[in-house]
């Protein structure tokens, strides 16, 4: 009598045999080959019955879905990379969310990694994401990154897309771009027209190409109007709340104190609101604040914050579609692409006392 038995024309397999492969769940359920790999594959071509025969019968089998080999084999992947430099900003929570909308509608999983940014990091999190075989990746730099260093564990043909932070070396790579010199340049206008002439930027590091044309436009609306920068207040900080707050106390270290201050980002600038009211200052009446970017706490703070939006679900939702552009038209020219940036303002941006 054989090891394996019939029943309704179903096989059963004793432990030990060879790995359950589509060819048996197909003739177990009655339909063809491509069928199970449609429902593999969670394709809407399938009919709601035949999906749950064949889904009943990958459970009864046990059949294991290597999607690794599978996208070998057809030389494509269903995933997209997303890396981002800090996924506790929130304007990359925002941003992320608008790729995986974009992408999900086109039927792609968003693979999502975060290199807090540390250059080392983010080679093993690529490193990490290529054994899944994405189709391409959409990445936000660390500071520091290496664009030789990235091509090496990316390989020289990958469909990347760079998003806001520019990088030597990668011309031949995709690129989103944020208007950052002209929305900072639009900020710093925006409190002189107000009344203020001690300026300070703060946060953010300048050899961050974000935060060197930040700090560009600010320098050009100084000039502009007859303003001369004062090196003591170009304040470094992390880009997020926490180091902002910390360093707020830097503005008032030197002889003579700003009145107000163009932030790098909105977690900056909300950092440094709680900075000086942390000192007694109260922003948005003694001293004026402006941010970047937007993120959804902005209008909500206190004082409600003034800044540059730049529509970051609408951004990742621009980067995915980019993105997918590329991967239609692998052989097209990089293609190079500045969304533009509109102040938005609140109660934050205080007039001069004066």
């Amino acid at each position: 009598m054989s090891n394996d038995s019939t029943t309704t024309g179903k096989t059963t397999r004793k432990p030990g045999k060879r790995a359950v492969t589509v060819t048996d769940i197909a003739r177990a359920a009655g339909v063809s080959r491509a069928t199970v790999s449609l429902v593999l594959r969670g394709s809407p071509l399938v009919g709601a019955n035949t999906r749950a025969r064949v889904e009943a019968e990958l459970r009864r089998q046990r059949y294991v879905y290597n999607r690794t080999a599978a996208n070998l084999r057809r030389r494509t992947s269903s995933s997209i990379a997303l890396v981002i430099n800090d996924l506790s900003n929130p304007f990359f929570a925002e941003f992320a969310s608008g790729v995986d909308g974009a992408l999900g509608g086109k039927g792609y999983v968003t693979l999502l990694g975060s290199t807090g940014e540390s250059p080392e990091r983010q080679q093993a999190v690529l490193a990490t994401l290529m054994e899944h075989t994405p189709s391409g990746f959409i990445l936000s730099p660390a500071e520091g990154s290496d664009a030789a260093q990235l091509k090496q564990v990316l390989g020289a043909h990958a469909n990347v897309l760079l998003f806001n932070r520019e990088l030597p070396g990668a011309d031949d790579w995709d690129f989103l771009a944020l208007d950052n010199q002209q929305g900072a340049y639009q900020a710093t206008r925006h409190l002189i027209e107000r009344g203020h002439r001690d300026i300070a930027f703060f946060g953010g590091h300048d050899q961050s190409s974000s935060c060197h044309q930040r700090r560009a436009g600010y320098r050009q609306a100084l000039d502009e109007a007859g303003i001369a920068p004062r090196a003591q207040w170009l304040v470094e900080s992390a880009p997020n709340r926490v180091d902002a707050a910390a360093r707020a106390g830097d503005l008032f270290a030197g002889a003579g104190h700003p009145s107000a201050a163009v932030c790098y980002n909105d977690s900056v600038a909300l950092g440094l609101m709680l900075g000086l009211a942390a000192r007694g200052i109260h922003p948005g009446r003694d001293f004026a604040v402006t941010g970047f970017d937007d993120i959804s706490e902005a209008a909500l703070a206190t004082p409600s914050l003034t800044t540059l939006a730049v529509d970051p679900r609408e951004r990742g939702r621009q980067a995915a579609l980019l993105l997918l552009q590329r991967l239609d038209a692998p052989d097209a020219p990089a293609l190079r692409t500045v969304a533009p940036v509109r102040l938005c303002v609140r109660d934050s941006s205080a007039a001069h006392a004066d």
